[in-house]
């Protein structure tokens, strides 16, 4: 009986001991969270998209915070998903001001639909882009182009990217899209850009990635950039057009949506997006009919009989 109580008493001391030593460990080497992190996190949307640059919407907020302290400001700082409301939050929470941002929205920077880029060959094997970029060009000759497989669409967590079913290219809704760039991490060919919308989600975007010289791009795709510099040459007032690698890419900061650009490419790359329909181009007025002109005979008359002829 003793030898049972002694076991008992010893078990009790050590386990004090334990606690007591757990206790001062949590206090010397607590980690003290600054209330504020809770504060901003609570007014994210909590997608934990990754669209900001940081480990989920704790991360972010803990980088607001300490943007704060060190720097003063939010400056370089966005949440993509909630966009200007939810940043006006942040900043009221933290102290600060929040300069407005342009809103943006995910591209694809692809038009080989099935008409312009034919399939050569059938992939059979796992629906997935990266496998296909793994193993080879894919189904068609151009190594630039969309693949179709939807990896995009699976990261999308709003449901804001779709495959069509006859062009085989990926398509997005502007009005669902949040700009986090899921889509484009998850593209192996880097075809889907975060752009600016633009005014009144007005763009001019060259749709294509083709950086093969003009004859190979030509060969592959019929509405390719071939790299020829027309569009350049058209944009010479405000140089927001520039080519690089035989691809023309135009920059939404300096485009003045005027348009020519479209009109001077010759493959029809550049899409206007969001644009009103051209208004149709008058006829030329028809030259007036020179006064004293012989008229010409009518050759479509009926021939002369040999009766006639007597």
């Amino acid at each position: 009986m003793n030898s049972i109580l002694m076991a008992v008493i010893a078990l009790g001391v050590i386990g004090l001991l334990a606690a007591l030593l757990l206790y001062f460990a949590s206090r010397k080497f607590a980690v003290h969270e600054d209330e504020r992190i809770g504060q901003v996190s609570a007014v994210l949307p909590q997608a934990n998209c990754g669209g900001c640059g940081f480990p989920g919407c704790a991360g972010f907020a803990g980088a607001c915070v300490k943007a704060t302290d060190e720097k003063g400001s939010l400056e370089g700082l966005l949440c993509p998903v909630g966009g200007q409301p939810v940043m006006e939050q942040v900043a009221g929470i933290l102290g600060m001001t929040v300069e407005a941002t342009a809103p943006k929205v995910a591209v694809v920077r692809c038009n080989g639909s099935c008409e312009n880029r034919p399939r050569l060959v059938e992939y059979d094997g796992a629906t997935s882009c990266k496998v296909q970029a793994m193993v080879g060009m894919g189904e068609t000759g151009c190594s630039y182009g969309c693949f179709g497989c939807g990896d995009c669409v699976r990261q999308c967590q709003f449901g804001a990217i779709r495959i069509n079913p006859e062009t085989k290219l990926a398509e997005v809704d502007e009005e669902k899209c949040t700009a986090c760039g899921a889509c484009a991490k998850a593209c192996p060919r880097g075809i889907i850009e975060i752009r600016l919308k633009g005014p009144k989600n007005r763009r001019m975007v060259v749709l294509c990635n083709n950086k093969d010289k003009g004859a190979i791009a030509n060969k592959w795709c019929k509405a390719s950039c071939i790299g020829c510099g027309k569009c350049v040459k058209a944009c010479e007032k405000f140089e927001a057009i520039t080519v690089t690698k035989n691809l023309a890419y135009i920059d939404a900061e300096k485009c003045k949506l005027c348009r020519k650009c479209e009109e001077a490419c010759p493959k029809g790359a550049i899409h206007a997006i969001n644009m009103p329909p051209r208004k149709p181009k008058a006829d030329a007025p028809a030259a007036p009919k020179a006064e004293n002109t012989p008229t010409t005979p009518n050759t479509q008359s009926s021939p002369i009989t040999p009766k006639e002829q007597q």
